[in-house]
């Protein structure tokens, strides 16, 4: 250990004694120590720092901390050479798509985009990759290596990209902001797909099936129900995935980690959006409607809110014409059109088209009831059922019908009954020809089909097609 220091003693000196011989930028990131002038020699005498524990090495200008000891040089070239090639003249052009860059080696490397040469392979899990850093990278899976350490939680990562993406949930930075609808993001890749919603383009296009997409992780999410391939599997109980989310959020049930919490009143929850839901209801709501009063703890969701006003309907299903005044609603609508389950349930092998159904689904095996009524005590699994109760008590009915007079308290509802004067019924049966003016009547007239029996006793294990079968079943 005592040789070793030396070495280090002997590295520090020689940059204190020739802080120019080294390249431009690498000076200021070794470990800690500001190695410029006289403080330099004095940090080369008293030798590497000491009382840091181990993946505490910090880089002084990009921040992440590295787990391994030896000075972080190709880090810091990494950075210095970076700032260069994001301001320099892109002289160098593709003659295939006109994309343009800095260095003549950053555009060999794109070229292979179009050639789909991959000269770098993994020996152990045999795949290929374009670009050495991508293979380096990739190599971190197998040695399970994190270098990339978050001081505020712990939490450790094996890029610095996602790093830097985590440390924006504890900062609240969204530095990439949508200039059409004034929506912000953490991620410059989720804010390019955002941006292609508004102008429709889908430059992914699966070739077996000839479905597009606007954002390249969901293609090869998609590319993986052809090919039936599920790259992610949990060593504990041997289940395998399609998608890396889906696959990290399983490895919760094994360790009961649940990183997302509320700083007010530091309830934990395993996943981010459980966290938004439960700021949603219990957060302060300081964003409030001109037009109605209604009040909103985002921002985003008064401005989607007064779309409801305007009658603003920006997003349009391209197949059959129908527009949201919600990009969450087209996205979930348009699943409708594709068959398409994105949301599968662990415990009963359910599958849901959108996440506020399956998150709707989950409280039932957990039998929480998130919503309470503060006058009668009753809970509810979901919002819309807990604000529809509460007008029991004030005796309010907002939803009023032109046609007939008849009012109602639930949105839904209304929504149900207009359908008997307009004849619509948009649920349609592909195996029988059968249609429904209203989703659960649909939805119980599939299991005809498939024979699913999704309700059970607990005590006899019986199941059944509906709920109002095994209340009444269980009040026997």
């Amino acid at each position: 250990m005592a040789s070793r220091d030396l070495q280090y003693r002997g590295y520090y000196a020689k940059i204190a004694a020739q802080p120019r011989a080294l390249p431009g930028g690498l000076v200021h990131t070794v470990f800690r120590l500001n190695v410029r002038g006289r403080q330099g020699q004095q940090a080369a005498e008293r030798g590497p720092p000491t009382g840091h524990a181990p993946g505490q090495h910090q880089c002084f200008r990009t921040g992440p901390h590295f787990a391994s000891r030896p000075p972080t040089v190709s880090h810091a070239h990494k950075s210095a050479v970076g700032r260069r090639d994001t301001n320099g003249p892109k002289r160098h052009r593709c003659q295939q798509c006109d994309k343009a860059f800095t260095r003549r080696q950053h555009l060999e490397n794109h070229q292979r985009v179009h050639t789909g040469e991959k000269p770098y392979r993994c020996d152990q899990c045999g795949k290929s990759f374009c670009y050495l850093s991508t293979y380096s990278l990739h190599q971190r899976t197998h040695t399970g290596e994190k270098p990339y350490r978050c001081d505020q939680c712990g939490k450790s990562f094996s890029q610095s990209e996602n790093y830097r993406r985590h440390q924006r949930i504890h900062t609240g930075e969204k530095p990439y902001h949508c200039d059409q609808c004034g929506k912000s993001f953490r991620d410059s890749s989720v804010y390019k797909a955002h941006k292609r919603i508004h102008t429709g383009e889908k430059p992914y296009h699966c070739d077996q099936c000839g479905k597009s997409f606007s954002a390249s992780s969901v293609y090869r999410q998609h590319q993986r129900i052809h090919t039936g391939e599920k790259p992610y599997h949990c060593d504990q109980c041997g289940k395998t995935f399609s998608q890396s989310s889906i696959y990290r959020r399983h490895q919760r049930t094994h360790t009961g980690e649940k990183p997302y919490w509320c700083d007010q009143c530091k309830k934990h929850f395993t996943r981010s959006s459980y966290l938004n839901n439960h700021r949603d209801t219990n957060g302060p709501k300081r964003h409030r409607c001109q037009q109605c009063d209604k009040a909103f703890t985002r921002r985003q969701h008064l401005e989607n809110h007064q779309r409801v006003h305007s009658g603003e309907k920006p997003y349009s299903c391209q197949q059959c014409g129908k527009s949201f005044s919600e990009s969450g609603n087209l996205r979930a609508h348009q699943r409708i059109h594709t068959g398409e389950t994105c949301y599968r349930c662990d415990q009963c092998g359910k599958s849901f088209s959108h996440s506020h159904y399956y998150r709707r689904h989950q409280r039932i095996h957990t039998g929480e009831k998130p919503y309470r009524c503060d006058q009668c005590g009753k809970s509810f699994i979901d919002s819309r059922r807990h604000k529809a109760h509460k007008l029991i008590h004030t005796g309010e009915k907002p939803y009023w019908c032109a046609q007939c007079g008849k009012s109602f308290s639930d949105s839904e509802n209304y929504r149900r009954h207009q359908r008997i004067h307009s004849g619509e019924k948009p649920y349609h049966c592909d195996q029988c020809g059968k249609s429904f003016s209203a989703s659960n009547a649909y939805r119980q007239h599939q299991r005809i089909h498939t024979g699913e029996k999704p309700y059970w006793c607990d005590q006899c294990k019986k199941h059944f097609a509906r709920s109002s079968y095994l209340n009444k079943h269980q009040c026997i």
